[in-house]
């Protein structure tokens, strides 16, 4: 059995998984799971990201939920990004 303090460890450590939509310079908007977003978003910003993002620079963070699990974090990325543009707008709220 393993020990409590080890368990907690990794209870912690597996929830540092993010799910981010960026905003594309064309305007588009693209959805990813990442462990360190800000890390993705500048691989991203370096042509080094999705093939999707590499023609649409500089992309900018737009939307973020963090403290899922690896599973969490896929599992709500292919959610949003069944959603229609309208609805993953709204996701951020309303513009200050």
């Amino acid at each position: 059995m393993p020990s409590t303090k080890k368990a907690t460890r990794r209870t912690a450590a597996a929830r540092d998984w993010s799910v981010y939509i960026a905003r594309c310079r064309d305007g588009s908007l693209y959805t990813g799971a990442a462990k360190g977003v800000e890390r993705r978003l500048a691989r991203h910003n370096a042509g080094r990201g999705a093939a999707y993002t590499s023609g649409r620079r500089p992309v900018r963070l737009f939307y973020r939920e963090d403290g899922l699990t690896r599973s969490q974090a896929l599992s709500r990325e292919a959610r949003i990004k069944a959603l229609s543009r309208s609805e993953k707008e709204a996701l951020a709220g309303p513009i200050a």
